[in-house]
């Protein structure tokens, strides 16, 4: 087993592979970037490293600078978890090549066949495993989106190569959407996975969603560890996830898992990977292979249980997977909230704030995995996920009254959360009864519900912020040469006192540092010079942005789009309340913005 495991993440994910190693007693090492100098993952670990700005594109998806701090640090392998880098063959390559390191996770070269979606859709085409009419190169022109559409039929789905999550993904219901759809996956693919290769799918209008989570080892062994439901979607985004899946017989689930196998046993693929799939009228067809942990993985794990993340190390370290096949058997249900800093009542808008109050259900049959604690916050500039709620019970309706009462439990303060929305799925009759499709909240759901629920179980809006400092817990902490060391002091009751710089990081079980500056990072549209006179267009919510698509002196008119704002995996059309012509553009492509900085000044 190795001596000291770098987690290339942040996060809950991160603290959640940190608890695998301390179990089997590897120490842990975390890296952060400007906007997470005092995120929870950094209080975790064992130890803690900067490796650059708030721009994921210049810290946590700088490889060069991650795998040199494991080189630092002394670590003996690295952990991508799930997003930024995981999915990246070319980083995998790099830690491969790195002497003294191993990569936890599939090959690079397996990585390649299966990770690129048209590659992997190809090899699963090869072994008989049923795909969606597609693509299997990528394609360059509106036109061939086009010509596509016409022979297949409408829609179609532009996706990224590199994509999951919905990111990358852009659904063309006519030829007229072409052109616009496939540049604006293009580019999505481009800023979260640095590939703007796109491929085609006929898109299915009523699928569910179904996945299978598999585990394989260099010694030839390949195990499946039963599916997971992830139909309940929004923008193709999951939301909510469970297991079994209440859609499938016997039979049929027998048949998708078994495939998932096969499919994986003749890539020569080795560690954790799920493989997903859409289900429609009877009949399934292969969708993609996630080649890293997944968000959901926790549904698999209460099922089975199986510490995939511990699995994932030992697997890494060459050991054989001790269970069989027969041996892998799944009891009662289990169902994923994802707790994100989201608006359900407002398109799920992304939300940031602070968690004036933070205090997570307990009992039996209940899991929180999470990495931050009251009195942290939420910016704008990463995933908007607070915690996962997972919830385990012997059958699927005491499962959903156990999340009735631990969501119920769930206090979140100071920022709007999925909660009420979550809650008032549980009372939904397509939910409950098992019988919707990933379509269901994008197309049939009521959205007047929505904003009920939101009022009804919402957090007080009107808390005073008088409970904010009365009580200051401190800990300061250096940074010599991008690592950090605890000074080991607090102080409760004193008067704030001005720091340079100071960070907090205690390790396992450590204090909460005094946050001593806001979250976010540098290139905000806030710190510009004086704007010229006129009409200023801002930013409705802190992000990043994607494009810039007016230029001064240029005459716009109502409703035209002037910027692309990227938020928590949403792009955001910036567009002007008026006409005029453009006087100055304070904001760059790749620059953060805080909600309110002047994007676009109009006269």
């Amino acid at each position: 087993m190795f001596e000291k495991v770098l987690v290339a993440n942040r996060g809950e994910i991160a603290v959640r592979v940190m608890r695998a190693c301390e179990e089997l007693g590897v120490d842990t090492v975390a890296v952060y970037s400007e906007a997470d100098r005092d995120a929870g993952h950094v209080r975790y670990a064992d130890e803690a490293y900067n490796v650059g700005p708030a721009r994921a594109a210049d810290s946590y998806l700088d490889g060069e600078t991650i795998v040199e701090t494991a080189r630092r640090a002394g670590a003996d392998a690295i952990h991508p978890g799930y997003g930024f880098l995981a999915e990246n063959a070319d980083f995998a390559a790099r830690v491969e090549d790195s002497e003294g390191i191993t990569w936890v996770g599939p090959s690079s070269d397996a990585m390649e066949r299966l990770g690129e979606k048209t590659r992997a859709r190809q090899v699963m085409d090869a072994a008989g495993v049923p795909i969606v009419p597609g693509t299997t190169e990528p394609v360059d022109s509106a036109e061939a989106v086009e010509a596509f559409g016409e022979e297949n039929g409408w829609p179609v789905a532009i996706k990224a190569e590199g994509g999951g999550g919905g990111r990358g993904m852009k659904v063309v219901r006519s030829a007229d959407e072409a052109a616009d759809k496939l540049q604006s996956a293009k580019r999505e693919g481009e800023a979260y996975f640095s590939n703007d290769s796109v491929y085609l799918e006929r898109f299915l209008e009523n699928p569910r969603h179904i996945e299978v989570q598999v585990l394989a080892d260099e010694h030839g062994n390949v195990r499946h560890l039963g599916e997971r439901d992830c139909s309940l979607q929004r923008r193709h985004q999951k939301v909510i996830e469970e297991g079994p899946s209440p859609a499938l017989d016997d039979d049929l689930r027998e048949e998708i898992a078994e495939a998932a196998r096969r499919g994986v046993a003749e890539t020569d693929y080795t560690n954790a990977g799920t493989v997903e799939f859409l289900v429609e009228d009877g009949a399934f067809y292969f969708l993609e292979v996630n080649t890293r942990i997944q968000v959901e993985h926790t549904v698999t794990e209460e099922l089975t249980g199986v510490d995939i993340v511990k699995w994932q190390l030992r697997v890494a370290a060459g050991e054989e997977i001790s269970f069989s096949q027969d041996s892998v058997e799944t009891e009662g249900h289990a169902i994923e909230f994802r707790i994100n800093a989201e608006n359900a009542a407002d398109e799920f808008a992304p939300a940031t704030g602070t968690l004036t109050t933070y205090d997570p259900p307990g009992g039996i049959g209940v899991r929180v995995d999470d990495a931050l604690r009251q009195g942290d916050g939420i910016g704008g500039d990463y995933d908007s996920m607070i915690a996962k709620l997972i919830v385990h019970a012997g059958d699927r309706e005491e499962c959903l009254a156990r999340s009735r009462r631990a969501l119920r439990e769930f206090d979140v303060e100071g920022l709007v959360t999925l909660i009420p929305f979550h809650r008032l799925m549980l009372t939904d009759d397509r939910f409950v009864e098992g019988t919707h499709t990933t379509n269901y909240l994008d197309e049939e759901f009521d959205r007047e519900r929505i904003a009920e629920a939101q009022a009804a179980y919402g957090p007080d809006e009107t808390a005073s912020e008088d409970d904010d400092e009365e009580v200051i817990e401190r800990e300061f902490t250096v940074e010599v040469n991008g690592k950090r060391f605890q000074v080991n002091l607090e102080e409760r009751g004193a008067p704030p006192m001005p720091t340079a710089g100071g960070d907090g990081r205690g390790g396992r079980g450590g204090s909460r540092p005094e946050r001593s500056r806001d979250d976010g990072g540098g290139g905000s549209a806030g710190g510009s010079a004086a704007a010229a006179e006129g009409e200023r267009i801002t930013a409705e919510m802190q992000g990043t942005i994607l494009s810039v698509n007016v230029d001064e002196g240029e005459e716009v008119e109502s409703g035209d789009v002037v910027c692309v704002l990227e938020a928590m995996k949403m792009e955001n059309d910036v567009v002007a309340g008026r006409g005029g012509t453009v006087v100055d553009v304070l904001v760059g492509e790749g620059e953060s913005v805080d909600m309110g900085d002047p994007l676009i000044v109009l006269e």
